[in-house]
């Protein structure tokens, strides 16, 4: 049975640093594009990121690009989630996704997935 968990999350400054993890069971990960969905209270799900299975490319959405990084422990069978100078606008539940990918449509870049997690919270205040 496939099964993706979050951890890492937890209440962080603005400006502060997590690194949220993926661990991955059933199914092995390296062989899939492997992604991350937030939702905040009362808005819409909003693709962050979708690394690819060959990790040739990892799509960002605009408002995370150069401040969260993707990657990879095959190994581990896990991923994880860097997000650094945090913002109180990244304040959300933050869901791992696999297999994702990144689709265009009238209102720009979407992620398309078939598998999520339970989700992590993420809070970002003083």
């Amino acid at each position: 049975q496939l099964q993706l968990v979050e951890s890492g999350g937890g209440l962080v400054q603005p400006g502060g640093s997590l690194r949220l993890s993926c661990a991955a069971s059933g199914f092995t990960l390296d062989y899939y594009a492997i992604g991350w969905f937030r939702q905040a209270p009362g808005k819409a799900r909003e693709g962050v990121s979708c690394i690819s299975a060959s990790d040739s490319s990892t799509y960002y959405a605009d408002s995370v690009e150069g401040r969260f990084t993707m990657s990879r422990d095959n190994a581990k069978n896990t991923v994880f989630l860097q997000m650094d100078s945090l913002k109180t606008e990244d304040t959300a539940v933050y869901y791992c996704i696999a297999p994702c990918s990144v689709k265009v449509g009238p209102g720009g870049p979407y992620l398309e997935y078939n598998y999520w997690g339970q989700g992590t919270q993420v809070t970002v205040s003083s």
